[in-house]
């Protein structure tokens, strides 16, 4: 459940801006949304044309190609220094490719996520000395790097320094350091990934020899997969790469990028920045997850057909070995929250286990955070010690919370929506202990959000509407896929597909019909029924069947129309607040404290039905009780053994008990507890 907010429209100028620029009503309306009103920056923004920026406009960039030059032109073995993620295996790739291909003395080094962690490591640095590397650069890392780069320099080994991270106080006394966060950088756009930087340094590097439209169209393809791959925003540069890039992609000349989108049957299918993070992206990450990332990069340079596609099989096995991990652990996640509800009752989630595959629990922070709509961190135990990764939620910065209870930790790192960090195992605790106090010294925590574009009559949906929602692609961070409210629908029909995976809904308001679809959504997800009035968030897309093309409609989120999701989350909260021993306001107590009828309407209600199985909040809507105040009703049945239930991820499992004789319902500890509070 999410609070649902409909982004606010200045309709007269979104009136003006179509009138004027002689563009869809839609178009402008999705324009103003985004923040754009001036109509050159819109020109620029749904042109076509790509638009950078200087490279000597970022503060050392003139070093680094001093030395870069230097180094090429006397032989010097240069080594591409990496990261194991997306963004820094297609950065090795771009610019190791590039100094290939000028004659240059280059190898490329990718550390092992498990053995040696992210950015430079002086073991690393020794290996590459002793091969005879005098010039180390940096992509996607090595702002944080002083000692390493010091360590480097003592042994007569320059660094230059390309990364897109935060920068430290200290910074690293290399030959340069390219990064667009120094606080006396004058370039102009700040949110490049590590290959964007990279793909900058190669355009600096060429000045003089190459234009623009020569390098993008030999590097955007591979800046297009990192720059999807980091979530950086896609506005400015970032637009213009990814734009090239998925042009490039289409039809990529790059074998190894061609067995990969082969491999993820996308062969003869349109590709976007969407599908492109959904199925390539995981599979470059997958390697570096689970074992080198050095096979990624081999993938993206290969020009042997055989060994490309011997790689994307192994990338797309890795990917779904990736997925069964994660699901084990979620699996294992799950039975924990059932057998321990107050896990996921503060306002931070914080879960630990024992030897989780630390390339895996970041995705898994995210899915549990998904789940609840709050912060989550999952802490692996390895031994003595414990490594972690913490996905936030909009409004809530985790960086600033880690760093918070940092005398408890070894290594940290991030920004306010993730994180990772090491620390020992007899610390976990103080540092569960720490983390929550300081949310509960906070005055709100936010709420799960769930933002809407406009709402739409449904009388507007047909195919002209993609043509609007097209001249905004490609979409991710910073300029999302529109999402559009129908709102009052009926739902006439409701049929299973897929064997119960997925729903067809057929819903209508005030005779007209639309036909959407529900992907992922078993029995146990979906308690509406034929009758409801319903808001449907639903994105828009293209369906290719039998030579047509149709309007897919598809639901990312439903709510009934009368519900207040925002009056419901606050009233949950209430309820965590109270069973976590946090303070509560009399008048808040009284809110989630229920009557003997609250009683009876649930315990009729699970009687006649034979229990419950699904989501609790969805009972809540079903039953019109507050939502706080069915889960006190709930928890007091449990404390008098009138009904066993275990909730996890995804739903709840209710079942009622043999009960003997009559029961005191205001016997129930938690309904004595908070008649306490409300005297």
């Amino acid at each position: 459940m999410r609070k649902w907010i409909v982004a606010q429209l200045d309709k007269a100028e979104a009136l003006r801006l179509s009138e004027s620029m002689d563009i869809p009503m839609l178009l402008s309306v999705l324009l103003c949304i985004r923040g754009f009103t001036d109509e050159e920056k819109i020109a620029s923004f749904l042109s076509n044309e790509p638009v950078f920026h200087d490279p000597f406009l970022i503060k050392d960039m003139d070093k680094a190609t001093d030395r870069i030059r230097k180094a090429i032109d006397n032989f010097e073995k240069i080594c591409v220094y990496g990261d194991y993620d997306a963004d820094g295996v297609t950065a090795t790739a771009l610019l190791y490719s590039y100094l290939d291909s000028v004659g240059a003395n280059v190898t490329y080094y990718i550390p092992s996520r498990a053995e040696e962690g992210y950015g430079m490591n002086t073991e690393a640095i020794t290996q590459l000395f002793a091969q005879g590397v005098s010039l180390i650069v940096t992509v996607d890392n090595g702002i944080s790097a002083y000692d390493e780069i010091a360590y480097a320099k003592s042994l007569g080994v320059d660094t230059v320094v390309t990364d897109h991270h935060t920068v430290p106080e200290v910074i690293p006394e290399a030959v340069a350091v390219v990064d667009l966060h120094q606080d006396d950088c004058p370039s102009t756009f700040k949110e490049l990934s590590g290959v964007g930087v990279a793909l900058k340094l190669v355009m600096a590097l060429e000045e003089g020899y190459s234009d623009t439209e020569d390098i993008l169209d030999n590097f955007a393809d591979l800046a297009a997969l990192g720059t999807i791959g980091d979530v950086v925003s896609l506005t400015d540069e970032n637009r213009a790469i990814v734009k090239e890039g998925i042009r490039l992609l289409q039809d990529t000349d790059r074998i190894g990028i061609r067995e990969l989108i082969r491999s993820a049957g996308y062969e003869d299918k349109p590709l976007t920045a969407g599908t492109l993070a959904y199925t390539i992206v995981p599979r470059i990450n997958a390697v570096g997850r689970l074992g080198l990332s050095s096979r990624s990069v081999e993938l993206l340079l290969t020009e042997d057909d055989d060994i490309a596609r011997k790689l994307a099989q192994e990338l797309s096995a890795d990917n779904q070995t990736r997925q069964q991990i994660e699901k084990d652990i979620l699996a294992e996640i799950d039975e924990r929250i059932k057998n321990d509800p107050a896990l996921t009752m503060q306002s931070i989630i914080i879960i630990d286990g024992d030897n989780w595959h630390q390339g895996v629990i970041g995705i898994v922070a995210a899915r549990v955070k998904s789940a609840f709509g709050k912060p989550c961190i999952v802490i692996s135990r390895e031994g003595d010690s414990a490594r972690a990764s913490g996905r936030s939620v909009e409004g809530f910065s985790l960086s600033d919370a880690i760093f918070n209870c940092s005398d408890l930790l070894e290594h940290f790192g991030g920004h306010p929506m993730a994180v990772g960090f090491s620390l020992k195992c007899s610390n976990i605790e103080k540092f569960k202990e720490a983390l929550y106090a300081y949310t509960d010294s906070l005055e709100d925590m936010p709420l799960p959000e769930l933002y809407l574009d406009c709402k739409l009559n449904p009388t507007l949906l047909d195919l002209s509407l993609l043509d609007s929602i097209s001249a905004l692609e490609p979409f991710g961070a910073g300029n999302p896929a529109p999402l559009f409210g129908l709102y009052n629908m009926r739902i006439d029909d409701i049929k299973e597909l897929s064997g119960g995976k997925h729903r067809k809904l057929t819903v209508s308001r005030e005779g007209t019909h639309v036909t959407a679809m529900c992907f992922g959504v078993d029995v146990t997800g979906f308690s509406y029924n034929v009758g409801d009035v319903v808001d449907l968030a639903v994105s828009l897309d293209k369906n290719f069947y039998s030579g047509n093309t149709y309007l897919s409609i598809i639901v990312r989120d439903i709510k009934l129309s009368a519900t207040d999701n925002e009056a419901q989350l606050k009233s949950e909260r209430i309820y965590e607040r109270f069973c976590t021993g946090r303070s509560v306001t009399v008048e808040d107590a009284r809110s989630i404290l229920p009557d003997r009828n609250d009683f009876t309407v649930v315990y009729r209600f699970l009687r006649s039905s034979s229990g419950y199985s699904g989501a609790v909040d969805m009972l809540s809507v079903k039953l019109g009780i507050p939502l706080g105040k069915l889960r006190t009703v709930l928890t007091a049945m449990c404390e008098l053994r009138l009904i066993d239930m275990l909730e996890g991820m995804n739903k709840a499992e209710i079942s009622l008990c043999q009960v003997d004789g009559k029961v005191s319902l205001d016997s129930a500890p938690i309904i004595e507890e908070l008649r306490e509070v409300c005297k």
